[in-house]
């Protein structure tokens, strides 16, 4: 618990600092870089400060050149402020709207062109994916998204929504699946306090829009891919090692 409020109130006392010096200098210069640079810093540390460790296993797979749809499992509400630090130049994220109405963190992250989804409205959807889109094809940057639409409660994975390869079609972008695991065990869903622990972040090969196939072997590929990187007793599909010969 302690550790837990260490993170909150070091982001709690950094955002309004964050937010006084570097949003009137975007406003002024249009440029986001700094801002968000200091804000993925913010959110690495506040990780670090509540005794979470991050291994990433198949980063040098990615071309900091490229753009990227980033596709991730989802079981903790820690994902994101451990996550998208590590990921090569900016993403955008498209995020439950309720967080757009925090204020500083609602401006900074519409500022920063982050992508808000109403998840039990399927037009709102629709359009959260239109929105998604355009900002794939007008701004040089990559987009992550938590493909359940929601947090595991047990850490396998949930049915995916269909909106993120409708997107990934339609733009043309590769795809990465992103395996996180880990983050069920340090902050599980409805939990407050984190307990230190270390998270692996897995980054698959990136599949290429040439090799999607159609939107449903797309998505039983992402699928298949993050499912791999759980451990055992998480898997849809184990697998059971060979038996040695006597």
């Amino acid at each position: 618990m302690i550790r837990t409020l260490i993170m909150l109130t070091f982001w709690g006392l950094m955002l309004p600092f964050a937010a006084l010096i570097f949003m009137p200098w975007t406003f002024i210069t249009g440029d986001i870089s700094a801002m968000y640079r200091v804000f993925m810093w913010g959110a690495a540390k506040g990780v670090r400060l509540a005794g979470v460790r991050t291994k990433t296993i198949g980063m040098e797979k990615l071309d900091a050149a490229r753009n990227y749809i980033f596709m991730s499992n989802h079981a903790s509400n820690i994902d994101p402020p451990l996550m998208l630090p590590i990921l090569p130049k900016r993403t955008s994220v498209m995020v439950k709207k309720e967080l757009f109405k925090i204020p500083l963190l609602g401006k900074a992250m519409l500022m920063g062109s982050l992508v808000p989804v109403n998840r039990g409205n399927r037009e709102a959807g629709i359009s959260a994916v239109r929105d998604a889109r355009e900002v794939l094809r007008t701004q040089n940057i990559n987009m992550t998204i938590y493909i359940e639409g929601g947090r595991s409660f047990d850490g396998k994975l949930l049915p995916f929504k269909k909106g993120p390869f409708y997107l990934a079609e339609e733009c043309q972008v590769a795809v990465v699946p992103v395996t996180i695991v880990g983050t069920h065990y340090v902050m599980p869903k409805r939990r407050f306090s984190i307990k230190p622990g270390e998270v692996k972040v897995i980054f698959h090969d990136a599949i290429e829009p040439k090799d999607f196939g159609n939107r449903e072997c797309l998505m039983g590929k992402v699928r298949r891919a993050i499912d791999s990187g759980l451990p055992p007793e998480l898997q849809e599909t184990p697998v059971v090692a060979a038996k040695q010969p006597a």
